[in-house]
């Protein structure tokens, strides 16, 4: 099948099947959706909803981050795991948009990256959910194991990755690859055991190194 047909293909497919475009994280303005993405990483988003609920409740400006004790922070978010490392990386994120940004989240990608525990895919997830801003596509742990096993990238360097899929998939589809390729690694490309059986994408996809599977 010529590659230009099997990546429209895929999109769609995908589409049909996991019709939801917005972030499974619970946020109503940029700062909450940054902090979430932060607690996010290695762990579900169910939970970082779990314990957003609270922690937004008492936390409402990037001040308020910058202030707290860490000590204090790291008790709101012990269930994320790894949380001593992302307690001080909120609260180095709020020092620094208090300084830097007049306490609000920035709408550009290098101005992104200049904060605390900020890489390249919570950048994107924060501009592309809380501004529209369409400048590269999240590359997170599930994206990164869909993309490889399609066969749409050679590379497991997010980074590199994030190139590729930038290169054949159209812009249009960038804000939304993410959350598709989030749920589809969910649901069914699992990291251990893959649900080939059930997968929509079965007939076009080649499953480069997938050995186990049902």
């Amino acid at each position: 099948m010529e590659e230009k047909k099997r990546i429209k293909q895929i999109i769609y497919i995908l589409g049909k099947n996991y019709p939801g475009k917005k972030s499974s994280l619970k946020y109503v303005n940029p700062l909450e959706m940054l902090v979430s993405t932060i607690l996010s990483a290695q762990c579900t988003d169910a939970r970082v909803n779990i314990v957003t609920n609270k922690l937004f409740k008492d936390f409402k400006t990037a001040k308020d981050y910058a202030e707290v004790d860490v000590k204090v922070l790291e008790k709101y978010v012990k269930s994320t795991g790894f949380y001593r490392n992302k307690a001080k990386n909120i609260k180095k994120t709020g020092k620094i948009l208090v300084e830097d940004f007049n306490g609000k989240v920035p709408k550009e990608m290098d101005h992104m990256l200049t904060l605390a525990g900020v890489g390249r895919k919570t950048a994107n997830v924060v501009l592309n959910h809380s501004y529209g801003k369409i400048e590269g596509i999240a590359v997170d742990t599930h994206v990164k194991r869909i993309s490889f096993r399609l066969g749409l990238t050679k590379s497991k360097d997010p980074v590199k990755i994030e190139k590729d899929l930038m290169n054949i998939l159209p812009k249009k589809d960038w804000i939304h690859f993410n959350v598709m390729g989030v749920d589809h690694g969910r649901a069914i490309c699992k990291s251990q055991k893959p649900i080939c059986s059930k997968c929509p994408l079965n007939k076009i996809c080649p499953k480069v190194e997938v050995k186990n599977s049902n």
